[in-house]
């Protein structure tokens, strides 16, 4: 305490006790190279006067001064009512704590009871850490602090910092604007450096959050420190981590001796500037600055230039040049400063210096004025500044909405807001480049760890870090979304399909036989034109059934041939459209089972008639009992039964099923042969009815012509042969949908062979013939028979 009491007049720059209320204000006039404060051993004062005399500091100040005289210049706002201002250089944290418990005093004393203090509000410090360390103790008392230069996130918490407000946007949306610029130019490969103190640490905090989401790999962090022997370390980091993009996230006094190291090495990088150096004149204007590259800086997007700031300024400095001021206690009372180098600094220099945060102090003065316009129930001509009011007031009045410069103003929840540009920060450029737009039309390098895959391939990641990779093809059959998950090739859907390198699956053309086909209409025409001349046959047998010809055909044995060719025919509809379980049951066991049964009804036929006209004679008693016993059916049922064992034990052990196969662009849509061994069982049985059809037609072949078989048996029997044969060769060697089309017309082609073979020549005679449809002309013919067997 007692070191702080002696510093206590060496703090302060300004006072004018004058007003009716006083307004608080912490700039850094002086300052120290680093945030290391000096150490000190003896209880001596340390004088501010005697560290870095600051210009751009002092320009904060008067721009302080300029807007309180500028407000008690006008009547407008507070009428009556005169602001004083009581100023401290804020040089160095180990002396802050004065000069905020003299901003709490009431009558030179700080109490402990909520009584009226002698500031209403407090502007400044300048910088996060500093804000930090004296908010506290403004906060415990609800005091506003109204802040131009403090941009942490933690200052967003409104729960430790309730009464703190700013006219600046935090670091979280200067953050946002560096990762957007990141995003625009495409550039996923960086390194970060920043000090470790608040503003930085925080800001990477955020910087880490917002790379999470945007697909930026922070590749290098480095620590800005008072130690600048690790600089070359560092910028050999970078050039061996192929590091093309360096963010530099930190205080001025941090970034001036590393930009300066990295002239001297010449690191020519592109380089994003945090808005506490972006506009630097001292680094601007350094030589060798070209030598860094392209530097892209965010600042504070301000109004520009306040009227009548500068000839303020200049005025002001020339008035205190004129002035001389005594020595000892009458410093205080007459010049009012203890600033030696405010006296001999051109005020040009001043007036140069960066005008960032101009405007935020500006617009921080004016929004403690529009909350005491509040508070003291202003009019048009006077305000009410009879009753003294707790710091608090002022506080819970800041939240109001007021115009500057044509500017809306109004507070959220921690940032006065101005403007909307990149998240509330401007944008500009410099060494390379002048200003936002010459940025934003940069013609920007690719600065990347890998070059993004092109189109169709996956990324196969090589390193710790998600943005160095290899490029992988996605192989025929699946494909890649990039901007969904750019390491995974998906496969495609079953009914899709894509080529190598594919963005995306095309859908497969399904292959059946559809209903609307050409070949599909051929195919049911032919079924049903088989149905309806069986019917008809069977109406024209039914007609003549006394008749030689139908009874020699078999008589009710035709109408049951006649049936099952029908039935038969009822099988090529369930190989239109796309296959279901059903349909495969119907298509081919179904088949086997109805043309057995015709088969065998053409087998029994043809031995019939060899009995009659050779068993008869030979092996009377042989003949005597096959008719006596229905012979004839006894076989036909046998022969079905036996065929209708095999299909069912063929679908009950593994029957056909619907499949589905994709080739290449088409799925292809058919039945499956099921158990083969059964499946070819039936094939062989089928072709064991075929060959004692021939055989038996054969042996009938000296038969009279109204009773030789043999020809239209030996016809329908050839189609069968050459339909199957074909059909068989198909199934090993095409498509499914040609499948399915020859294994219907195979059926078609057999029951066609029956039909125009067996029937056709029948019912010929039957309708063109009938003079030998007659008992006489069939007698005539066995007579004929007889009389040539018997002479042989």
């Amino acid at each position: 305490m007692f070191l702080a009491m002696v510093c206590y007049a060496a703090m302060i720059l300004y006072v004018d006790s004058h007003g009716d209320y006083i307004l608080g204000g912490l700039f850094g006039i002086h300052g120290t190279d680093s945030t290391i404060d000096t150490l000190h051993r003896l209880p001596e004062a340390l004088q501010c006067s005697t560290l870095t005399f600051l210009p751009a500091g002092y320009q904060q100040l008067q721009v302080f001064r300029f807007t309180i005289e500028e407000i008690n210049n006008s009547t407008d706002l507070l009428p009556g009512v005169i602001l004083g201002y009581e100023i401290f250089d804020y040089c160095t944290d180990s002396l802050n704590f004065r000069a905020a418990l003299d901003f709490l005093s009431s009558k030179g004393v700080v109490p402990f009871i909520n009584i009226p203090r002698k500031v209403i509000s407090v502007t400044g410090p300048f910088g996060s850490q500093k804000t930090l360390t004296v908010a506290p103790l403004f906060m415990a008392n609800l005091m506003p602090m109204v802040n131009h230069g403090a941009s942490s996130v933690e200052l967003s918490n409104k729960y430790l910092y309730p009464s703190f407000f700013r006219t600046i946007p935090s670091d979280y949306y200067q953050v946002r604007a560096i990762v957007r610029i990141l995003q625009y130019f495409n550039w996923n490969w960086i390194a970060f450096f920043g000090s470790d103190n608040a503003y930085s640490q925080d800001a990477l905090t955020v910087f880490m959050d917002e790379l999470k989401t945007a697909n930026i790999c922070l590749a290098f962090n480095g620590i800005l420190s008072g130690d600048t022997s690790k600089y070359f370390d560092m910028f050999d980091k970078l050039n061996i981590l192929n590091i093309n993009v360096v963010v530099v996230f930190a205080n001025i006094e941090f970034v001036i001796p590393f930009i300066e190291k990295a002239i001297e090495k010449r690191v020519r990088k592109v380089w994003i500037a945090s808005e506490t150096w972006s506009l630097n004149q001292d680094l601007m204007n350094a030589d060798g600055i070209e030598a860094l590259g392209v530097i892209i800086g965010m600042s504070i997007q301000g109004q520009g230039t306040l009227l009548g700031l500068d000839n303020f300024i200049i005025n002001t400095m020339h008035q205190q040049n004129d002035t001389k001021c005594p020595s000892g206690s009458q410093v205080k009372k007459t010049c009012n400063q203890v600033c030696f180098e405010c006296l001999k600094t051109n005020p040009e220099i001043i007036t140069h210096q960066d005008p960032t945060f101009n405007f935020a102090i500006y617009s921080a003065v004016y929004a403690v004025a529009h909350a005491l316009h509040k508070v003291l129930e202003c009019g048009s001509s006077s305000c009410n500044n009879s009753r003294p009011f707790l710091p608090y007031v002022v506080s819970l009045a800041v939240w109001i909405s007021f115009t500057l410069y044509n500017e809306t103003m109004v507070f959220d929840e921690s940032v006065l807001r101005v403007v909307d540009l990149l998240d509330g920060c401007a944008l500009i450029g410099f060494a390379g480049t002048t200003n936002a737009a010459a940025v934003t039309d940069l013609q920007a390098p690719v600065l990347r760890c890998s070059k993004d895959c092109d189109a169709g391939y996956r990324r196969v990641q090589t390193a710790f870090h998600s943005c160095c990779f290899d490029c992988e093809i996605c192989i025929a059959g699946t494909y890649i979304n990039s901007s969904a998950d750019p390491y995974t090739c998906l496969p495609c859907k079953e009914d899709e399909w894509s080529q190598n390198a594919s963005t995306s699956c095309n859908k497969c053309f399904l292959q059946y036989l559809y209903e609307t086909e050409l070949l599909s209409v051929g195919l049911m025409f032919s079924a049903s034109f088989i149905i309806g001349t069986s019917v008809a046959i069977a109406v024209l047998f039914a007609y003549n059934y006394n008749t030689p010809v139908v009874r020699s055909a078999g008589g009710k044995m035709c109408f049951f041939l006649l049936s099952c060719l029908a039935l038969s025919s009822t099988c090529v509809f369930f190989f239109i459209g796309r296959p279901e379980h059903i349909d495969c049951i119907m298509r081919n066991p179904a088949f086997a089972v109805f043309y057995s049964a015709c088969l065998s009804c053409l087998a029994v036929r043809s031995f019939q008639i060899v009995c009659v006209f050779k068993m008869a004679t030979n092996l009377p008693k042989a003949y005597e009992f096959w008719v006596k016993h229905n012979g004839q059916w006894l076989i036909i049922v046998l022969f079905v039964v036996v065929q209708l064992f095999l299909c069912t034990l063929w679908i009950a052990v593994d029957g056909p099923k619907p499949v589905q196969t994709k080739v290449q662009t088409q799925i292809m849509f058919d039945c499956t042969l099921g158990n083969s061994a059964i499946f070819y069982l039936i094939i062989i049985f089928l072709g064991l009815l075929s060959v004692a059809c021939f055989s038996f037609a054969y042996m009938g072949t000296d038969l009279p012509e109204n009773y030789n078989e043999g020809k239209s048996i030996t016809f329908s029997l050839l189609i069968f042969y050459i339909s199957w044969a074909v059909f068989l060769t198909v199934r090993l060697s095409s498509s499914e949908k040609t499948t399915a089309a020859v294994n219907a017309i195979s059926i078609l082609c057999s029951l066609y062979g029956i039909l125009y073979g067996y029937f056709f020549p029948k019912s010929y005679i039957i309708i063109f013939k009938p003079e030998n449809n007659t008992t006489a002309y069939f007698q005539t013919s066995i007579q004929s028979y007889t009389l040539h067997t018997s002479s042989m």
